[in-house]
């Protein structure tokens, strides 16, 4: 049985409030994937010298890998069902208990594995880089935790986010597509060197794809990433290319629409997650039905305003922290105007009142002070 919502530990902006029926699906957004505890060391000025002790000033952890994903999306204000394998160890126990009850997460599909130890990984974070060392052992397939949850399974869902492995077929996308539901698709690094799209066997069930400019280049042998873009919709309706530094490309070939929106000046302390929340806000943006520069506008904001702290889902930020980045810029002194009115849209969405100081400091978990009840 699809639990209901867990009602939010903080104030929330619902951007889907409009749209709303009695006959929606009970999800906004599911997805599925492997949850890593993430322990983060900050305040390093170097990285690490082979032979020698390094302190760090600072230490945190919290649910990383599909985790960073999950929670970008529910701070957004979107209902999110997650399918994943949980350890019983005391890490499976803290990252669950984070993600249920901290961020309302729905986890009905997932399920703790007996004698299974979480996967971790240590992130280091230094000169707005990071390097990370992860362990684990191979988790239960995806498919078996759709499977387990009985027929019907995954669970009606507005939408879907879809990491896509080269040479392999993920049965619940095709089957949640045929449901209806908007599948959003990412991928990572191609370790065969293949770069073949015929290899993305589920592009086809994807109604957008957001690779990074160097995949979206050579997926299509192509040297720019804006002309990749467009080559991209020809296998799939939407496509956003990533761009680094300068912002985003996004070409959406149903509309027609094309739009490019330059990236948010920021000191970054700590990419992680980055992509996941860039991808979260664009999901956010779709459902709600804005046009493609403003859903890219969003999508770069949430990720610039999520590496100014460290973190993966940590670093995620919700209305209010979009509510505090909106007035601060509006207040200071010879702001573009034009850059302004990219962000306009903005003014009738974010919460009129009680926003916090910008940047906002989150509080950092740490797994010493649980205790199993």
């Amino acid at each position: 049985m699809v639990g209901a919502p867990h009602a939010p530990t903080h104030p929330q902006v619902d951007p889907l409030a409009a749209l709303r029926t009695a006959g929606d699906p009970p999800w906004d957004v599911y997805l599925t994937g492997t949850v890593f505890l993430d322990i983060v060391f900050t305040g390093l000025d170097s990285a690490p010298v082979r032979g020698t002790e390094s302190w760090a000033r600072g230490m945190g952890s919290s649910p990383g890998g599909v985790a960073n994903m999950a929670t970008a999306l529910a701070r957004l204000g979107l209902r999110t069902s997650l399918a994943a394998a949980f350890g019983d160890d005391h890490y499976g126990e803290y990252c669950w208990d984070a993600l249920e009850q901290g961020e309302g997460i729905d986890l009905t599909p997932s399920r703790v594995v007996p004698g299974w130890h979480s996967p971790v990984t240590v992130s280091m974070a230094y000169e707005g880089e990071r390097t990370m060392v992860s362990h684990g052992h191979e988790p239960p397939p995806e498919d078996a935790l759709v499977q387990e949850v009985g027929p019907g399974r995954p669970p009606r869902a507005r939408a879907a986010v879809a990491s896509l492995t080269p040479g392999r077929r993920a049965p619940w996308i095709a089957d949640a597509a045929r449901k209806g539901t908007r599948v959003f698709g990412d991928v990572g690094w191609d370790e065969t060197g293949a770069w073949d799209l015929a290899g993305l066997a589920d592009l086809q069930h994807c109604e957008a794809f957001l690779p990074n400019a160097e995949e979206a280049m050579r997926y299509t042998g192509t040297d720019c990433p804006r002309t990749a873009a467009h080559a991209l919709t020809r296998y799939v309706p939407c496509a956003v290319v990533t761009l680094g530094a300068e912002g985003a490309y996004a070409v959406d070939r149903r509309t027609g629409e094309s739009a490019e929106v330059p990236a948010i000046a920021v000191e970054a302390l700590d990419p992680t997650g980055a992509g996941d929340v860039f991808v979260a806000g664009f999901v956010t943006g779709t459902l709600a039905g804005w046009p493609l520069a403003d859903r890219l506008a969003f999508a770069g904001l949430t990720a610039a305003l999520s590496v100014q702290e460290f973190g993966g889902s940590l670093s995620a930020p919700g209305w209010s922290e979009v509510a505090a980045w909106w007035r601060r810029v509006q207040s200071v002194p010879g702001q573009d105007p034009a850059a302004l009115r990219r962000y306009a849209f903005l003014q009738g969405l974010v919460p009129d009142a009680s926003v916090e100081p910008w940047p906002r400091r989150r509080a950092v978990p740490t797994i010493g002070f649980g205790r199993s009840a």
